[in-house]
């Protein structure tokens, strides 16, 4: 029990920078409270104390507000950043190393009993606000963006984003050296990274280099037709020009117009 303990306050030091001394932590991470709760109420159900572990899981929401049934299978190192409004439903299972943001929602799409919530695997972390629902596994490694909504099962090692939730990339499995390293130089914090793509602006930009690439084509076609004697009508298609879609990044609005942030110091003399 004293190692588990040992265990989840370690993690808060490994991936909140916030984090002071095991005696702040102990006293005032809702996340930690929440787990240790959930501990003492899971063991309760098992032993056929439903009740007791009910009011004890409660007990736990009204402190932390993160609501755990006490019916959940957690696994080592568990880690729930800030925590408020976090949800984990009783069916579900969460392996070891993951993290969760708050808002996270672990839940159910049917009122059938059985199995009904996600199984997370290992090392998985899980943006602010996403919702996870439904009995579909959640590979290791895969990092699930802020608001993503995931219905469907998630291959190992992918990055989910988006309204339904789409796979956008594949991270190659590092070894133990480069995951140190990785955590030496920063968690990818609420499950997202500065260059993540944009899926619906890929598959435009993809739908629109080969509507290019076919009118090419169908112009090389015409011209040797015509070559060979052939009539071929002349049609007014409207140029395409240039549609593709640009990402949104370290950029604002100001005066009706973009203005880029630059990685530069503001001149002293300036009254701005």
């Amino acid at each position: 029990m004293f190692e588990r303990i040992k265990e989840d306050v370690q993690c808060a030091f490994e991936r909140d920078p916030a984090a002071r001394t095991t005696f702040e932590v102990l006293t005032t991470y809702p996340g930690i409270h929440a787990i240790l709760m959930h501990r003492l109420s899971h063991w309760l159900s098992n032993q056929g104390l439903k009740w007791l572990a009910r009011v004890l899981s409660n007990i736990a929401r009204l402190f932390t507000g993160i609501e755990i049934h006490p019916g959940a299978n957690i696994g080592r190192r568990f880690f729930i950043d800030h925590g408020m409004g976090v949800v984990i439903g009783e069916t579900t299972e969460i392996g070891d190393d993951c993290t969760l943001y708050h808002g996270v929602t672990l839940g159910g799409t049917s009122w059938d009993k059985g199995k009904r919530h996600p199984t997370l695997g290992n090392d998985v972390v899980i943006g602010a606000g996403a919702k996870v629902l439904g009995p579909i596994y959640i590979g290791t490694g895969v990092r699930i963006g802020s608001n993503a909504v995931v219905i469907k099962d998630v291959p190992e090692g992918m990055t989910v984003v988006g309204v339904p939730g789409r796979l956008v990339s594949g991270v190659s499995k590092p070894d133990k050296k480069r995951q140190e390293i990785a955590r030496k130089m920063g968690f990818d914090a609420y499950g997202s990274t500065r260059d993540m793509p944009d899926p619906v602006a890929t598959a435009i930009n993809g739908i629109l280099d080969h509507i290019h690439a076919m009118d090419e084509r169908l112009e090389d076609m015409c011209q040797g037709m015509k070559s060979l004697g052939a009539e071929v009508g002349d049609i007014d298609l409207p140029d395409l020009g240039p549609c593709e879609l640009h990402h949104v990044e370290n950029k604002e609005i100001k005066d009706s117009g973009i203005v880029e942030h630059k990685d530069t110091e503001p001149d002293p003399k300036s009254d701005s």
